[in-house]
């Protein structure tokens, strides 16, 4: 199974970037975790609609058939860690991959919330991109150390 991270904006600060590929190269080949940044739609002149419009064509065209889709939203549902290592148990028994979302500056248009299998929040507080990407890697780091009794994850 691949853990697929699609996000908008492609460049992020080269810490955000080491730490996350720290994160990402942890996990075992059965379940790897890979990002797929997609680039953001230039601001000027353009509604916020528009935007998110031409940033979820790219999210969309960035995804391989029949994925489990999960948005990250801050309406999503609030999860522990040990609640998210048993959602990747499921996931991993669904047998497809797993695309979760990361929004632009504007969100996640909102006919691509609407076709998620899942809406998740990762936070109550607004997190610039660089950590969500980071505190995403780390968070299903320790659910996969929790769903196979690694020592990463202390009770």
């Amino acid at each position: 199974m691949r853990l697929l991270l699609v996000a908008v904006g492609q460049r992020q600060p080269a810490w955000a970037d080491a730490a996350y590929e720290d994160f990402a190269k942890r996990f075992p080949p059965e379940m790897r975790l890979e990002l797929k940044a997609v680039k953001a739609e230039p601001r000027a002149g353009k509604s916020a609609e528009q935007l998110m419009a031409a940033e979820a064509q790219r999210l969309e065209a960035a995804l391989p058939k029949s994925v489990r889709r999960i948005v990250l939203d801050e309406r999503g549902e609030r999860q522990t860690s040990k609640q998210l290592a048993e959602r990747l148990e499921r996931w991993k028994g669904d047998g497809r991959d797993v695309a979760i979302f990361i929004g632009g500056p504007d969100g996640l248009h909102p006919d691509l919330k609407a076709r998620a299998d899942e809406m998740l929040r990762l936070s109550d507080l607004t997190l610039p991109h660089a950590f969500v990407r980071v505190l995403l890697a780390e968070a299903l780091y320790r659910a996969w150390s929790i769903m196979e009794n690694h020592p990463y994850h202390r009770e």
